[in-house]
């Protein structure tokens, strides 16, 4: 029997194409509805994250993104605001209406509407993007752009971007739509330091914002897309086009009607006046970093509060521009009696050169250090009026002269001062010690070291021109310390948080010693070296110069006002002509004397007594240098001779000016003047008049012969209105 062959499975029909590809894409699309679902919760954990560690709205408001800083002059004006600014906090219910609806129309049209993130603002970002081939579009809300200014930065980084939107929706979570503009309006950045509507509001307007008009309120909501294009003080026309486009918008989305928007005229906006940035910016760059050591706040917006005086500031700068050389800078710092800084230049202008030689630059001081030598005299018991002779002299090899290359033999204290005679000062620089000069100036306040070498009584040591004008304050405030400073009070928040108090307790030399200088400091100003700083008042002064003419010096106090004044090249080359008794006691003078004009006169405790006339029968030591500082010395302060004279220089390039040819004709010789009493009443304006000579014009003869008694006069008369031709130059 044959096996009958069993039946074999049947076997499936091959699936067509379309149904595999169908599997594939339902898959596929599981696939994504479960990664999708996935990076939804990890977003919405993300999110709950962000939103559980974002601070409070209290503290996002109390957060500023850095320290705001505006300093005040004494009479109140702002001079300078360093830092960001940020003005006070408008809730949202003060904020205007045209703010808000600005800022939306320009910044969000769709605000309202999303939840931190706009689509539609994201799409058409990109498609400008892929039309252009570059981002040239930001698709930002408010609210992204709020968390960017809080809690990020600038960075064009899609890591940032992505940070940026989890905060967005951390943010819409947390907190309302008016909160959320809110905080934007207060926060964002508008340029020119101004952070929040209210800053930019009194930055730009010169008022609060809580009352914008229509016009400013554009214009102000114009400058978040680029502050640095549109802001108006940069550029007004570029400001005002801005402002246009935002009144635009706001046509287009119904905020305003288009009668409002052509009744808003930008063009017609008047700008507050920008505070000036010129030299107060020397004092500031001084006295601000002196809050470190005052204050501990670091966050609060701070109002500081100065002794500078606007008025002083603009009179110093006009003398300085006005006297200083061509080519040459200069420096002056003006302190009333408690220290208070009430002017400082530390050149000629700030725009072009921030070095602050009023209180950096350490320069030679000339005579002018001479100060600490006489106050050591003084104190080790000598009075003006002592005897001491002017004679050649040899300390340790080195052998000092005057300017005059003359000695006059016995002269007083007083007359050796007012004359800067060299062989003096160093004769009592070794009766006293040099370590006590030297310690005399540290005293007083000269913080850069002082050499001990004998020359030093000439003004070798490097000094600053702040630090020797304390020293004569201190001399003129009777001997007691005297520290230069700048800020009054600080406040933060309206609340006091520092308050300077002046130490009237330091007491430097007894007060006799501070009046016996100050009689020498007189006899400088009205017979000596220091006779161009006279200004119709009691002046007591010094001069300094030194050597081959690198730098001048006046520094002097009247009325309660100190001043100093340094003048000379930041290249130390010499300068044609300039010495402590010109240029530098001129603009002293220029300075001084509408400085103190509001001011009583006051008299010193001791009245100027004027030095011998019998003396220096060298014309050279009333007419010539005015100065005895100029002694050349070597690093070991030995003197270095010099039986020519300097090599004139330019003033301005520094190169030497040629002499004339040895073939040219000489010009005629001045016949000398003579130096006796005649001569000494006409400089000092002591001339007694002849009323039987017409219109009184003839002096009376003096009938002491030369050789008889010393004629000293005590004057309070500081007037200086003889003749132009009977003034030595000076």
């Amino acid at each position: 029997m044959a096996r009958t062959r069993s039946a074999s499975p049947s076997r499936r029909p091959p699936s067509p194409p379309a149904s595999r590809w169908r599997r594939r894409l339902v898959v596929f699309i599981q696939v994504c509805i479960g990664v999708g679902l996935l990076a939804l919760g990890a977003l919405a954990i993300a999110v709950y994250v962000a939103m559980s560690q974002l601070p409070s709205f209290d503290s996002l408001k109390s957060s500023p993104n850095g320290q705001m800083i505006r300093v005040h002059a004494a009479d109140g004006t702002v001079i300078v605001s360093m830092g960001p600014s940020f003005g006070e906090w408008l809730p949202y219910s003060q904020i205007p209406q045209v703010m808000r609806d600005a800022t939306v129309s320009v910044e969000d049209r769709r605000f309202r509407s999303h939840i931190g993130i706009d689509p539609v603002g994201v799409a058409r970002s990109v498609k400008v993007r892929y039309d252009r081939g570059h981002w040239t579009q930001g698709g930002s809300t408010i609210t992204q752009q709020l968390a960017r200014t809080v809690f990020l930065n600038n960075q064009k980084k899609f890591g940032r971007k992505f940070r940026e939107a989890i905060l967005a929706f951390a943010l819409e979570w947390k907190f309302s739509k008016d909160q959320i503009l809110e905080l934007y309006l207060n926060k964002v950045y508008y340029g020119g330091g101004a952070y929040g509507i209210d800053a930019a509001s009194r930055k730009f307007f010169g008022h609060g914002a809580d009352h914008l008009s229509l016009a400013e309120a554009a214009v102000i909501a114009g400058l978040v897309k680029a502050p640095s294009n549109y802001s108006p003080t940069a550029d007004a026309e570029a400001a005002v086009g801005r402002a246009g486009v935002v009144l635009e918008t706001m046509r287009e989305t119904g905020a305003i009607t288009a009668e409002q928007a052509a009744d808003a005229d930008v063009s017609g906006l008047k700008l507050a006046p920008e505070p000036k940035q010129n030299s107060v910016r020397y004092f500031t760059d001084w006295a601000l970093p002196q809050l470190d050591t005052l204050i501990d706040e670091t966050t609060e917006p701070l109002e500081v509060w100065t002794t500078l005086d606007l008025t002083m500031q603009r009179q110093a700068d006009d003398a300085i521009r006005a006297n200083a050389p061509p080519g040459a800078q200069g420096a002056l710092v003006a302190l009333d009696r408690g220290g208070e800084v009430r002017a400082m230049v530390g050149g000629k202008d700030y725009v072009s050169s921030i070095y602050n030689r009023a209180t950096q630059a350490v320069r030679q001081p000339g005579s002018s250090f001479k100060l600490f030598v006489y106050l050591a005299a003084l104190e080790a018991g000598h009075k003006p009026e002592d005897s001491i002779v002017d004679e050649p002299v040899m300390i340790q090899g080195w052998s000092p002269r005057n300017d005059s290359r003359r000695n006059s033999g016995a002269v007083s204290l007083r007359t050796a001062f007012a004359y800067s005679l060299n062989t003096v000062a160093a004769k009592l620089g070794q009766e006293v010690g040099f370590n006590t000069v030297a310690d005399m100036a540290r005293r007083f306040g000269i913080t850069t070291p002082v050499n001990v070498h004998p020359s030093m009584v000439l003004g070798t040591s490097e000094v600053r021109v702040i630090d020797m004008t304390r020293a004569f304050a201190s001399v003129a405030n009777k001997g007691v310390a005297v520290t230069p400073y700048g800020i009054t009070r600080v406040t933060a928040n309206g609340q006091t948080i520092y308050t300077h108090e002046v130490d009237r307790s330091h007491v430097l030399v007894a007060p006799y010693v501070a009046a016996e200088m100050t009689d020498l400091l007189q006899t400088a100003v009205n017979t000596g070296t220091g006779r161009a700083a006279q200004i119709g008042r009691p002046v007591a002064g010094k001069t300094g110069t030194t050597t081959a003419s690198k730098d001048g010096w006046f520094l002097g106090f009247s009325s309660g006002i100190t001043t100093g004044v340094w003048m000379g090249r930041d290249d130390a080359k010499p300068i044609a002509g300039l010495h402590g008794g010109t240029a530098p006691a001129k603009a002293w003078a220029a300075f001084m004397k509408p400085a103190t004009a509001s001011r009583p006169i006051e008299q010193f405790d001791t009245q100027v007594t004027l030095p011998e006339w019998q003396l220096e029968p060298d014309e050279q030591s009333y007419f010539g240098q005015p100065d005895n500082g100029q002694m050349a010395v070597d690093a070991d302060g030995n003197p270095i001779e010099q039986d020519a004279a300097p090599v004139p220089t330019d003033a301005q390039t520094g190169d030497t000016i040629p002499r004339p040819d040895a073939d040219q004709p000489e010009a005629p010789v001045t016949p000398p003047q003579q130096l006796n009493q005649d001569w000494i009443d006409r400089v000092t304006g002591r001339e007694r008049r002849d009323p039987s000579s017409p219109a009184g014009r003839q002096p009376l003869q003096r009938e002491m012969p030369r050789d008889g008694p010393r004629d000293q006069v005590q004057t309070q008369r500081f007037q200086s209105d003889r003749p132009q031709e009977d003034r030595p130059n000076q």
